[in-house]
């Protein structure tokens, strides 16, 4: 049985949804725990999104086969009254480069497009609207690739990918995960 939400991401009666896609999924998570961690977040998971739906026991492997079409992702649960969809989504657009298609920075494959996966309409409409207005303000002469489209499938990462960085200090970075402070020209 396929699902578009983590079994293992913690939720409140008035958490929100949003599935995102930049790039190795460490490195994003990782932002959005810096960032986020005690403004808003209540849980991030990271996973495969988004691929063929007949692959079935969706892993690491598979993923980075390239053969499935899953792209590396996180889920987070937000608390909207602490922190909004546009926020996280400005972090978003400012933590990767969504002009690069199925690339960031060396890691090149379809499991690092930029995507933002949305878990209702009113998610879809905010994403559209940050788009356009990243668009012009922060990738002016830079056409950004990312789609925008609903989540439908969803697999957890293996459990030593949640929280890679943090278990691993060490461990591989890409170079492309960095909160950008001027627009791309």
């Amino acid at each position: 049985m396929t699902t578009s939400v983590s079994s293992a991401l913690k939720t409140t009666p008035t958490s929100s949804l949003i599935t995102l896609a930049a790039g190795c999924f460490w490195g994003v998570e990782k932002v959005f725990r810096r960032y986020f961690g005690n403004q808003g977040i209540i849980d991030i998971k990271v996973g495969y999104a988004n691929g063929v739906p007949t692959v079935g026991n969706v892993n690491y492997e598979k993923v980075c086969s390239g053969s499935t079409d899953f792209v590396e992702s996180i889920q987070i649960s937000y608390e909207p009254s602490q922190v909004t969809l546009e926020k996280l989504l400005d972090t978003f657009f400012r933590m990767h480069d969504p002009t690069t298609v199925n690339a960031q920075g060396p890691d090149v494959g379809t499991q690092y497009r930029s995507a933002i996966m949305t878990h209702d309409e009113k998610a879809q409409k905010i994403a559209w609207d940050v788009k356009e207005k990243m668009q012009t303000e922060w990738y002016p002469n830079h056409k950004i690739v990312t789609i925008i489209e609903p989540i439908k499938i969803w697999y957890d990462a293996e459990e030593y990918h949640q929280e890679y960085l943090k278990k691993n200090p060490g461990g591989y970075e890409c170079p492309s995960h960095f909160l950008r402070t001027k627009p791309k020209v």
